[in-house]
This record gives structure tokens, sequence and C-alpha cells, in this order.
């Protein structure tokens, strides 16, 4: 997007906007030509419109006169705020407080004048404006706010969606404390409290419903993967990971939020009274665009209450094909043959939240044809697949993974998926299904793939039986993406600094290395998504002579590189050479090698 002409003629128009006024200052600024001006100006008429005028030219299908790109409300509303000398602000609604910027003033004053507070601090108040010129207004907030405003330009469409947002979510949670004034937070240092109220927020509130509601199109629209409920001796926190990074979206009284807890645990069908031990449940909901969302709900009992974790598993981003979870032409060929045997057991490995259950699913997806039967014993069930047939692990019932694989192995299953190798018990099954000519995909949690060897041999796994049943082992990693919208790129980053890191390894072929910078798309973070990086070790007669009681580790990584495997830094490097994350986050996601 190319920036907007800055204008040199002053602008004495006080008032709203029209159409006509920025069209021909559109045309003074040179941004459009004459003849566009014309027949935009003929095509409108003598017609004013509800709409503001920004929409409506922004709508238009205008072009710059310069290069011919399209004039579109966000490059209308950069041009306008330096036409007006005000700094152009993309509202970014993790960063708003929502409680303290809606008691700046009404939602009806707000539409009224065309504003929108975004930011309340100890002498300024800033607000968000479509009408720099119309701005008779201010000394009114500043006299009740004792503050000075500072205005920027946002685009009308923006702040029309926000402020129904904010107003909406501010009213609801004041109507929920207005409900449950008296209800008494569940933390042990307030039980002396409880006795004085028997008064409770309930979890079906319409103020409660709302502000859970509100809560989970917030997360979806924020790309969140998870969302945390997190209660405090003051005021309870919401936090969003977003792209791996923890960001705190709003606090609430410790009664809206455990009433929100309860909301949400009632949806779950979840013991809602039961607040003393951990509990685990589900949710099925839509996102904004209609796509059917899964969530997996986890409550465990912290000091000041119950804190609530819920994963989201959005079918865009959990299921997908092998070539979009990103492993290169060289490891896609390796896995698909890996994944075309019958019989045997792979192995998925890396920390929790490296994309292990994404790459597990998307490849079983792949597998379960009409043809075979794909069986699962997980704890607990991470998304319901049609295609597959899965069991939920329940302690309580002496079903765990052991017992419930050896269940499995009655059901005639081709293909079986096991949640995690946790002891010598669910190995020993595991190994008895590859054995008897079942394909076997299960995880671990090890630093890189020749450590999955070692850790099935500390489970008490005979060496023999590894070699006979694991026919590879994937680990993986996730690293954050560079931001596209204002990466730029990075001359400090060569083939020789890359390569001391990577040595005695070398990427051949061109470099395009980039630097984060920040921008308004990726919330001043230089990053934007993640991308996943694959170790895969394959496991053939010359690896096996490696798997010995007293395990050769040395001689395992040598043969596993003479094999094909790339090691993970080395995969993260080549993402460093293609421009699409740096040389410090995959330092710090991925593990050294040693030969």
């Amino acid at each position: 997007m190319n920036d907007a002409t800055t204008s040199t003629k002053p602008v004495n128009v006080r008032g709203p906007l029209t159409w006509r006024n920025l069209l021909k200052w559109l045309r003074e600024d040179e941004m459009i030509s004459a003849d566009e001006a014309e027949k935009t100006a003929k095509r409108f008429g003598s017609s004013d419109s509800k709409q503001h005028p920004l929409v409506r030219l922004g709508g238009a299908a205008l072009t710059r006169a310069d290069d011919g790109s399209e004039i579109d409300i966000e490059v209308l509303t950069q041009w306008l705020a330096k036409r007006s000398s005000l700094p152009y602000l993309r509202i970014d609604p993790l960063r708003v407080d929502v409680g303290r910027v809606t008691e700046v003033m009404s939602i009806n004053y707000a539409e009224r004048r065309h504003a929108l507070p975004v930011q309340v601090g100890l002498n300024e108040v800033t607000i968000a404006t479509c009408e720099p010129f119309d701005i008779g207004w201010v000394p009114e907030i500043e006299a009740h706010t004792r503050r000075s405003v500072r205005l920027m330009i946002a685009s009308p469409i923006e702040m029309a969606r926000f402020r129904t947002e904010f107003y909406t979510l501010a009213r609801s949670v004041r109507a929920a404390i207005k409900n449950g004034e008296a209800a008494a937070a569940s933390s042990f240092e307030q039980l002396v409290e409880l006795g004085r109220s028997n008064k409770q927020l309930d979890a079906n509130d319409q103020g409660i419903v709302q502000v859970v509601d509100w809560l989970w199109q917030y997360a979806f629209d924020q790309r969140a993967s998870d969302i945390h409920l997190e209660p405090r001796r003051v005021l309870g926190a919401i936090r969003f990971r977003i792209d791996g990074v923890m960001h705190t979206v709003y606090q609430l009284p410790p009664g809206v939020l455990s009433a929100m807890t309860a909301r949400i645990k009632l949806l779950g069908r979840m013991d809602v009274v039961e607040k003393r031990r951990p509990q685990d449940g589900r949710i099925k909901t839509r996102s904004p665009r209609g796509d059917e969302v899964e969530m997996r709900l986890s409550t465990l009992p912290t000091a000041f209450g119950e804190k609530m974790v819920m994963r989201i598993f959005d079918p865009d981003t959990a299921l997908k094909s092998i070539d979009e979870l990103g492993f290169g032409a060289h490891d896609t060929a390796r896995w698909e043959a890996l994944i075309a045997r019958t019989h045997g057991i792979v192995l998925v490995t890396g920390p929790t939240g490296s994309g292990k259950t994404t790459t597990l699913y998307s490849t079983l997806k792949r597998l379960a044809t009409e043809e075979v039967n794909v069986c699962t014993i997980e704890d607990p069930i991470e998304m319901i697949q049609p295609a597959l047939n899965q069991t939920q692990v329940q302690p309580a019932l002496d079903l765990g993974f052991a017992e419930g694989l050896r269940s499995l192995m009655r059901q005639d299953p081709d293909i079986i998926m096991v949640g995690e190798i946790r002891d010598l018990p669910t190995a020993e099954m595991a190994i008895q299904a590859a054995l008897t000519g079942h394909l076997v995909f299960s995880t671990l949690h090890t630093n890189d793939s020749a450590s999955a060897v070692t850790r099935l041999l500390d489970l008490g796994v005979p060496p023999y039986l590894i070699g006979a049943t694991v026919i590879g082992v994937l680990a993986q990693r996730l690293v954050r993406t560079l931001c596209p919208s204002c990466k730029q790129p990075d001359p400090e980053t060569t083939a020789e600094k890359l390569g001391e890191v990577i040595r005695p390894w070398r990427l051949n072929g061109e470099m395009h290395a980039y630097k984060p910078v920040g921008c308004l798309e990726c919330r001043m973070t230089g990053f934007r998504g993640r991308a996943g990086l694959y170790e895969l070790l394959s496991i053939n007669d010359a690896a096996r002579a490696a798997i010995t009681p007293v395990l050769d580790a040395a001689k395992l990584r040598s043969q596993s590189l003479t094999d094909g495997l790339r090691p993970l830094r080395l995969a993260g490097a080549m993402k460093v050479a293609e421009g699409l994350t740096t040389i410090e986050e995959v330092l710090r996601e991925t593990p050294g090698w040693e030969i």
C-alpha cells in the first residue's frame, strides 16, 4: 500500500465532512485525476447518503492517479489524517481498557460526535474520530474528564464496529456486577466474607451470557489459540495466547469472572458445583465466519478461585494437508513413504504447543479412507473427527492408554493412534500392536528425534523391540513467522553468519533474510503467525544397529544424517534463508545438534 500524498494546502472547512469536499481535496492533492473526480461526482449526483463520506468514497472503486492502485477506506483514512495533520490510528482492541474508555462518554454521545475513546492516561485521553473538522465537543470532554484530549483519525468502519463491541461489553459487565454486587470471591483468603451474604452471580444472567459470547467471538477474531480466565485477589484477568505469546485482554471483578467460569462449565457439561478438583470438558461453537470451532476446557483450583483454560481448535489451523504443514519437498517425500507403511510405530515428539496434534490429525485425516479402520485412544480427545473412531481414557473406570489400546486391538483396526506413551505398559501394548500388523501413531515429549529412542529405553522397552517396531520419529517445533506487511531485508544475516549457527552444514542458494519491524497488522511485534520446523528420523537396518542396551547416540545421529535427516536447527535456518523467520527465533526454539 502506497503512502498517501501529504497536502500542503490548508483546510478552512469547519463542520462535518462531505463527499464533495473530499473529492475536491483528493483532486487538489493529485490523488485522483480530474476525469475520475468528475465521473464520480456525476455518479453520486446531488444525492446524499447516510453512509459516512469516507465509506462512500471507499466503495466507489477510485484509483490513484500515479500508479493506478485502488483507493480503499484505509488509504482514504490515512490520507485524511495527513491532510488534517492528525495521527492515523489503526484500533487494536487488545490495547484498549474497555472499562475505562467507556466512562469517558456515553455511546449515544460517541455516535453523535463520531468519536471513540481508546486510551485514558493520567493527564490525557486519546479519542479516535473520523470528523477532524467537527470537533466543537472537545472542550466538553476535557471539562468532564479533567484531562486534555488527543485526537487521532481512524476508519469510520472500525470505529462503528469497536464502538458497538466496547460499549456492549462494558454494559454487560456493569449489569453482571449490579446483579451480584455482594457476591463473594472463592479464594481461601476471603472465606470470612462468605457468611455476610448469600447473593451469588448467576451463570445464566444475561450480562454474563453476553460477556461469554463476546469473549469467544473476540478470541476467534484475534486468532487466539488459548483463552485463560485467571482469578486474582482484586481483579481477575482474561488473557489470550496469540502466536505463542500471552496478551492481557480484560480485567474483571472476581465475582464476574467466577460467574463466567460457571457459565462455560455449564455449557461444557461439567460439574458447576465442584470447584475443588480439576475438570475437563469441551464445547463446539461457531466462529464469526460461521465455521464450527471446538474448544477443549480445563479447570484448576487456585488460591483465588477456579482458573479455566480454553484451547481453541479451529478447523482452518488444526487440520491441514501434508503440504500445508510446511515439511518442505525433502521431508514431504520421506513422510509420505513412512505413513504409507502397513505396520510399525511412528512417533511425533516435541514440547507442549509444538504442533504435534495438528500433525497427527492432519496425517490421520489423510489416511482415514473408506478402506481402512482408524481408531484412537486419547486423553482428552482433542478434536472430534467423523472419519475416526475416537476413545477417551477414563482413569476412574480403569480405562487408561494401555487398557484402551488392549481393547482397540479387538476392534479390527488398521491404524491406531495413542495420545501419548507415558509408561511401560502403554509402550508394550503399542509394540504388540505394531508386531501384529498395525500402523501405530503416538507422541513423546523429547528434545529431538534421536532422544525418542533413549526415552523408550528409559521406560524399559528392550532395544530389539524398539528396532523391530519403530519405523520413524518426527520431531517438531513452531517458530513465529515475520509479518509480511512490515518485514524488512536484513543485511546483517548473511550466509556466513547462518553457517556459524548450523555448522557443519551449509545452505546453498540465495539468501533472502529479513528482520522484524512492527506495524499495526502484527501489533508492533514484527511477527504474525507460526510455521513448523521438522526433523524426520527414519529407522532402517543401519540405524537399528545403533539401538543397543547402552545406546550409541552419536552413532545413531551420524547414521540418521546419512539416511537424509535434517536437524531442527537446519530446518529453521532454511526458513531464515527463505525470509520467513529470524535466526534469534530459530535459536530460541530449537535444540543444538551434536555429532
